[in-house]
């Protein structure tokens, strides 16, 4: 099914008028057709106009040097929410919320400062046996012989701990924080628990008035090292609006989950879709070092950031408009092979794995990028010392979306363990 859906649909982008494409239609992304109109643009149209009937104009950058262009010219590109913020998808006014990743400096790098301590080198130091302890008790649970879905079972629990205790959350209640990414990151028009604007907007009050107690509870406590009371104790943030304070909170739910946990289900399936990389894998286990950066860039698990010029301006040759929308596929930067070798493969052991657009770039670079890293390997060198392989079976389902690029399950199966596998934690 999946290759006859995309057979028609190469031959709809051969005779498509350029000016027709708009890639920010969910369906590509949810079926895995976007690559094919973002190769076309690579080639003939870098810096894109497209007219959605959603969206309204917009401009596409879809290769790796306009993409960092925009990203270094922070003066002339802004992230500003009042401007429109980090999204193609603009919010109703009720839900256009304040956050670092959607400002500008001084403001963002004040406010970014306020959290970086929790991903400092020396804290993910103190993480990493607290992870390392996490993904084997969740790989010790996984059936043997049986379908299971990898995105419940792995993706999300693992990610899901983690957010908890960076925000030193009550743990019986984490999955309230994979709720909240959810509807901080969905659409009525996807296929996600997103129903109405209305309930999005009723469930983050939710999420409001929960972080509201915990907040309450730390600003009158001594500083700790959590995301919560960092918040509550920086001059920067801690007198933050109600507003201001659910944007930073969506912001750091989702950079905490959402991006780690569609990485963990993207890797397992590139893995599978390329089976002389796995056992390349199996037979050299240290090529995790170089693994996780390809899966994160082979992944890309934010398609798109937006910016909003500043003022006039000229870009790929493009005039741009004060006021005009453009957005940075990263998606499509990470498969521009004039930039990256051999970009449309997945190769575990390239000499340059780093070199890719899934973090940004720039001041707005991915906070948590090491955290994510971390957690990656770690799970897949517990993996390895459990499985010769873990099998994914049939077509998973993706995410109707054009930001979040991800997966809702994944069937997998585990076929043995091995032999020489450690006894599971008691």
């Amino acid at each position: 099914m999946q290759n006859e859906l995309m057979a028609a649909e190469r031959e709809k982008v051969r005779t498509m008028p350029l000016e027709q494409i708009d890639v920010a239609k969910g369906y590509l992304f949810e079926h895995d057709l976007v690559e094919l109109y973002f190769s076309r643009l690579r080639k003939e149209d870098p810096v894109h106009h497209a007219v959605s009937k959603r969206y309204g104009g917009y401009w596409s950058v879809t290769t790796y040097k306009e993409i960092m262009e925009v990203e270094v010219n922070h003066d002339t590109y802004s992230s500003e929410s009042g401007l429109g913020g980090i999204a193609l998808a603009e919010r109703p006014a009720p839900e256009m919320l304040p956050s670092f990743i959607a400002m500008d400096p001084p403001r963002h790098d004040e406010q970014r400062k306020t959290v970086s301590p929790i991903v400092a080198p020396g804290n993910l130091a103190m993480l990493e046996s607290t992870i390392r302890q996490r993904a084997c008790r969740i790989l010790d649970g996984l059936p043997i012989g049986e379908e299971f879905d990898w995105v419940q079972r792995v993706s999300i629990e693992l990610t899901t701990q983690m957010l908890a205790t960076l925000f030193d959350f009550p743990f019986e209640d984490r999955r309230l924080l994979t709720w909240w990414s959810d509807m901080a990151t969905g659409d009525p028009d996807g296929n996600g628990p997103v129903t109405s604007w209305d309930q999005r907007l009723a469930e983050l009050g939710k999420c409001q008035d929960y972080f509201t107690r915990l907040w309450n509870e730390r600003v009158n406590a001594p500083p700790a090292n959590d995301l919560i009371s960092m918040l509550a104790h920086s001059p920067a943030t801690r007198n933050m609006g109600p507003r201001e304070f659910l944007g930073n909170l969506i912001l750091l739910i989702v950079g905490g989950n959402d991006t780690t946990r569609n990485s963990i289900s993207g890797g397992l399936l590139a893995l599978n879709r390329h089976p002389e990389q796995y056992a390349k894998l199996r037979a050299n286990p240290a090529l995790v070092a170089s693994l996780v950066p390809e899966i994160i860039r082979w992944q890309t698990p934010l398609a798109h950031m937006r910016r909003t010029a500043r003022r006039d301006t000229v870009l790929g040759g493009k005039r741009i408009a004060e006021g005009d929308k453009i957005v940075m596929w990263y998606l499509s930067g990470n498969r521009d092979d004039t930039a990256i070798e051999k970009a449309d493969q997945f190769i575990i052991d390239r000499a340059r794995p780093r070199q890719h657009l899934s973090f940004g770039f720039g001041i707005h670079r991915c906070v948590g990028n090491r955290l994510a890293e971390l957690q990656l390997r770690v799970l897949w060198e517990e993996i390895l010392r459990r499985f010769d392989r873990i099998d994914v079976v049939g077509e998973p389902t993706r995410t109707k979306s054009n930001f979040v690029h991800g997966f809702t399950a994944m069937k997998a199966v585990i076929p043995s363990r091995r032999a020489d596998a450690p006894a599971p934690l008691a």
